[in-house]
């Protein structure tokens, strides 16, 4: 029997990523298919309670168990930014390329390009609330490559890899990335 899950995200790529990870067993439905079409806002200052607040938002206005992510690119030379506030990096807008524009602006002449993706989700099913992550190191390149995946995926190459993530299709990219990672506990979580 198919399980029904809320994934709290109108981003196509983000949906498409999950449902190919978590596969066949669930029917992941995103926020328009629960007739969701607020803008949850994401008002803190870490992944972990920004992923809290979507999952949360849903099961209470919704009544549906739902987990939800927020991912960050953390760069050493930056101290961590992006961070938590890597989807507005240079804005309000969620602009990818003003984005990848302003983290190559910001490490121009750096030579420590090292840096980690991370995504935690938080799953709400009924009163419980669990958390858990997926990181994936690499580092910053100079320039953009490849046309798949989407944020900073163009600049970011893998520990391990010569490719960038948006040089690998979505296949190779879901076998090793950070939300991966996350998916994949999250799965262990929901079938056991």
């Amino acid at each position: 029997m198919t399980r029904k899950i809320v994934f709290a995200t109108n981003n196509a790529h983000k949906l498409e990523e999950i449902r190919a990870i978590l596969g066949e067993d669930f029917q992941v439905l995103g926020l328009s298919d629960i007739g969701c079409n607020e803008d949850i806002p994401e008002t803190a200052d870490t992944l972990e309670g920004n992923a809290e607040i979507k999952a949360r938002y849903v099961k209470e206005h919704y009544g549906y168990d739902c987990f939800a992510d927020d991912t960050g690119l953390e760069v050493e030379a930056l101290d961590g930014a992006p961070g938590v506030y890597s989807a507005r990096y240079a804005g309000p807008g969620h602009d990818s390329a003003a984005n990848v524009a302003l983290l190559m602006k910001n490490l121009a002449g750096e030579s420590n390009r090292n840096a980690r993706f991370r995504t935690v989700i938080a799953l709400v099913e009924g009163d419980r609330l669990t958390l858990v992550d997926g990181v994936v190191k690499g580092r910053i390149i100079d320039e953009l490559r490849g046309d798949n995946g989407f944020g900073y995926d163009p600049v970011f190459v893998p520990e391990g890899y010569d490719m960038t993530f948006a040089e690998m299709d979505s296949k190779e990219k879901n076998s090793i990335s950070h939300r991966a990672r996350a998916t994949a506990k999250l799965k262990d979580i929901l079938v056991s």
